[in-house]
């Protein structure tokens, strides 16, 4: 009996292919992909696909210059070539922002995920899953946990070695780095090595790094309020425990997009960011030495995709995606910050603003008898030496405004 090459009305078909090519296709997927007229694709995935009769063209560079050509095709049988899972970090996420769930009719393979743990007796639901595929090394920074497992996606050949290296540098070279090459095909190979180590050589750019996190090197903690030392600062930083205290003030939830006005060293930014993959910042800070701090703290934190905008509110807010959340962490005092700040804000948004100077709390006493909200005062003491003893030393104390916009 074969199989049905189109359902009704779903003519955008999302095929995905893995190493063995055809033969590995199901047989609904093998109708699908011969009932096109027109295939996209990447070449790799062409030719794992061969023979094929329909017109095939080749992704371009960047690939989303296809997305109109291909929704121009609406209603004429269509299909994508992806590797593996298409909705796994894959083309098929992004087409279906654009195509009606409908309207397409996608056949997954099993990911490069599940095969390396499928491989490697690994419970997927225990691993912590990353892309480095096209995006910055450093993004592995926060999975790095004593115990953890993780299975990356590489951008290329040399991403094995430069994990390697990254771990090593931040006392983790005990970790075991096993490198999945071109699994599911003739060509599949996995070899493992230590990360002090790593010497493997001539890598297949389709692999898999799988990790298992050793090594006595600094993890960052899960919870907000990173040690002070950790950030390359100036003095101008907010400390570890009011940084805490503000986090849990701007409640962050997935998908937001907050500012940083006053971003000083960018603690509050990096460690927003830290909270959810899907959250996002913007750093906005008037120093261009500042400014270039904010970006380096921000790769050595793990949250390379931080946004920094070097400028002096509130004329540097000017054509800024609009936030769900702002704080203040510096200059509250000065004219029109505040209120263009307020005014940004989505409906629902919340706005966190701290002082310690006499001028910025007059500010925040003024946003409350205006707007309402909330108000609180923190202070900490740390015990310092005193001679051969230890006394209470206290930090200035922090004034705090938080207010949910209607």
């Amino acid at each position: 009996m074969s199989a049905e090459p189109l359902s009704s009305g779903r003519w955008l078909s999302i095929v995905g292919i893995g190493e063995d090519g055809r033969a590995g296709l199901a047989p609904a997927a093998a109708a699908a992909l011969d009932a096109a007229r027109v295939v996209y694709g990447g070449r790799r995935h062409f030719a794992l696909a061969g023979p094929l009769v329909a017109e095939t063209r080749p992704w371009p560079s960047p690939i989303h210059e296809a997305y109109p050509e291909i929704l121009a095709r609406r209603g004429q049988p269509t299909c994508i070539l992806a590797t593996g899972d298409p909705f796994h970090y894959g083309i098929g996420a992004e087409i279906a922002r654009l195509v009606a769930p409908a309207e397409i009719q996608a056949f997954p393979q099993p990911s490069a995920f599940s095969l390396a743990c499928a491989r490697l007796g690994w419970p997927l639901a225990e691993c912590s899953l990353v892309t480095l595929h096209g995006r910055a090394l450093a993004r592995i920074v926060p999975h790095i946990q004593r115990g953890a497992r993780l299975l990356v996606l590489s951008w290329d050949g040399t991403t094995p070695a430069a994990l390697a290296d990254l771990l090593t540098a931040r006392g983790f070279g005990a970790s075991t780095v096993t490198v999945l090459e071109a699994m599911g095909g003739p060509r599949e190979r996995t070899r493992a090595a230590h990360a002090e180590a790593f010497d493997l050589p001539a890598i297949d750019p389709l692999n898999t790094v799988a990790i298992a996190v050793a090594g006595a090197g600094q993890a960052l903690p899960l919870a907000p309020g990173l040690d002070d030392g950790l950030f390359e600062n100036d003095g101008q930083l907010t400390k570890a425990e009011i940084r805490a205290l503000t986090l849990a003030a701007l409640r962050p939830h997935p998908d937001q997009h907050l500012w940083d006005i006053g971003a000083g060293a960018g603690s509050i930014a990096i460690e927003w960011m830290l909270r959810h993959p899907s959250l996002r910042a913007t750093a906005i800070e008037t120093r261009p030495d500042r400014a270039e701090r904010i970006l380096r703290n921000a790769q050595s934190l793990g949250v390379p995709d931080l946004a920094v905008v070097t400028g002096a509110a509130p004329a540097a807010l000017a054509g800024l995606p609009a936030p769900d959340t702002v704080f203040i962490g510096g200059g509250v005092s000065e004219p029109g910050i505040l209120a263009t700040a307020l005014a940004a804000l989505r409906p629902g948004g919340r706005c966190v603003a701290n002082a310690v100077t006499l001028q910025g709390e007059a500010a925040l006493l003024a946003a409350f008898a205006d707007h309402g909200g909330s108000l609180r005062r923190f202070s900490v003491d740390r015990a310092s030496p005193v001679g051969g003893l230890h006394g209470w030393r206290p930090a200035m104390p922090v004034t705090q405004w938080a207010w949910t916009k209607p």
